[in-house]
């Protein structure tokens, strides 16, 4: 029974850590209790030294000394201030009643009003409940489809998941090694694409099933002309400008993603001033949920390292990487089983804990296979967006149904998401074969070609180093030469490794 454990510890913590997660017990503690105890039992076993504690206090100081980090809370106090001074009610109202002439116009309105929110608040919750809250009764109120009009809803909302300053890019930027910033670039043209084909979508209703989506009657549209123009710019050049002002400085290289976090919660502040809208109460609220996500997520984070210390002690990461890179297919049959295992375990569990669980482990198997780690963090945050809309257990369900009418029915909301889980789907099938939809405008690494690389060294009165020395009797120039074709080759070594 000791051999079996020995030769299988990291397959049974891996099972242990499964149970635990299904049984329902907190994430950050299934994860942190589960590292703690089998190191305790690995130590026993002979397989890990007790020094292995030690390195604890160093990798939480490394949680808490993460300046990436710090934009998550940034990020989130920005989407909530936005959301709570009533930025979503009047991007709803005036984009309505630029549509409202065409057939499916409120739903095309909630499309642009989900991406827009997506692309300033970033926070899924808030985009559903908002949108929720005042679209879904004008919606039904003039005759549109309750399956419809929910699944719009909700899958408009899951774009805050993939759209830039997305909080899963962030994570996923930290667990993968990468910079936030290439993460943004990379998820920008996926995350407008999936836009599209929701757009997409509604005009095919439109045209096949035009009593679901009927345009707004002519007493309803109270904007026209000049007073439409004016509603519009006022409304949406703030929103815009604020975009520019995060996302642009970003993708210029004038500010990292944290200055640029700072910079978008200064602004969401300043766009609620300018509203008469920021009140102490809105403040302390928008602090308090703020407080609350972040320590959500550190200590997640924190349970993660203990876990993947152990893990990683019982060579857990060699094991997981031998699993996956033995799959029929090479680097597609991967991608197929890994996005088919992420997109399975969504329905139980939400993309935090899927980023902090399951990315760790995946990441250095798609390096080894050479697979582009931002093109690989997007892939899974797309699949990772249907977590979100799974029937039975989508968040983005959940928050719908607590905001909706008593007359909508539960069902309703659950077929209504089915459609736009396809969609997600099928984007994730588009990403995998066609990586330039990530891999576009990202830099790219530069060659170097070290046959003409010259290393000049200051000559020395004492000679060349020991070790570097030419024949016996050579000049000092000789010996430079033998130093630098020394450091040449080594430069050689380390690029082919």
């Amino acid at each position: 029974m000791t051999e079996f454990v020995i030769a299988n510890m990291a397959p049974i913590i891996f099972v242990s850590m499964v149970i635990f997660l299904l049984v329902g017990f907190p994430v950050a503690f299934a994860l942190a209790a589960n590292g703690i105890f089998f190191a305790l039992i690995g130590i026993e076993l002979g397989l890990l030294g007790p020094q292995l504690f030690q390195a604890l206090p160093d990798r939480i100081f490394g949680i808490m000394s993460n300046d990436t980090l710090l934009a998550i809370p940034f990020f989130t106090f920005m989407g909530l201030i936005l959301e709570r001074s009533g930025m979503a009610e009047d991007l709803l109202d005036t984009i309505g009643q630029l549509f409202g002439p065409l057939r499916g116009g409120l739903a095309f309105a909630v499309i642009f009003v989900g991406a827009l929110l997506a692309a300033t608040t970033g926070v899924v919750a808030a985009s559903v409940i908002s949108m929720g809250l005042i679209s879904l009764p004008i919606m039904l109120r003039y005759g549109y489809d309750t399956k419809l009009a929910t699944g719009v809803i909700a899958a408009s909302g899951t774009l805050a998941q993939i759209i830039p300053p997305s909080l899963v890019l962030i994570i996923m930027a930290d667990q993968l090694g990468k910079s936030v910033g290439d993460m943004y670039a990379g998820a920008f043209i996926p995350g407008l694409t999936l836009t599209a084909f929701y757009v997409g979508y509604v005009v095919l209703v439109a045209i096949f099933r035009p009593r679901w989506v009927p345009a707004l009657p002519l007493d309803a549209r109270t904007l026209r002309g000049g007073r439409l123009v004016w509603r519009v710019l006022t409304t949406l050049v703030p929103p815009l400008m604020l975009i520019f002002l995060v996302l642009g400085t970003i993708f210029l290289g004038i500010a990292t993603p944290t200055e640029g976090g700072a910079m978008g919660a200064t602004g969401a502040l300043i766009m609620a001033l300018t509203r008469r809208r920021l009140s102490w109460k809105l403040l302390r609220q928008a602090m308090d949920t703020t407080a609350k996500l972040t320590t959500f997520v550190v200590f997640i984070l924190v349970g993660a390292r203990v876990f993947s210390l152990t893990f990683y002690g019982v060579d857990g990461h060699r094991w997981v990487e031998h699993l996956l890179t033995g799959l029929p297919g090479g680097e597609v049959g991967f991608l197929i089983v890994v996005n088919v295992l992420v997109f399975l375990l969504a329905f139980f569990l939400d993309f935090f804990e899927l980023s902090f669980i399951v990315v760790p482990l995946l990441g250095p198997v798609a390096q080894a296979l050479g697979i582009d780690l931002i093109w690989f963090g997007v892939l899974l945050a797309v699949n990772m967006q249907t977590s979100f809309m799974h029937p039975p257990f989508g968040f983005a369900l959940f928050y719908l149904r607590s905001v909706a009418p008593a007359a909508v029915k539960t069902t309703d909301i659950y077929w209504g998401a089915i459609p736009f889980v396809c969609i997600q789907i099928i984007m994730v099938t588009i990403l995998i074969f066609v990586p330039q939809l990530v891999t576009f405008g990202l830099a790219q690494d530069v060659a170097v070609d070290l046959d003409k690389v010259q290393i000049e060294m200051p000559t020395s009165d004492y000679g060349a180093p020991a070790g570097l020395q030419g024949p016996s009797g050579a000049s000092p120039a000789d010996a430079e030469d033998a130093a630098s074709k020394a450091i040449r080759d080594a430069m050689k070594q380390d690029q082919g490794k």
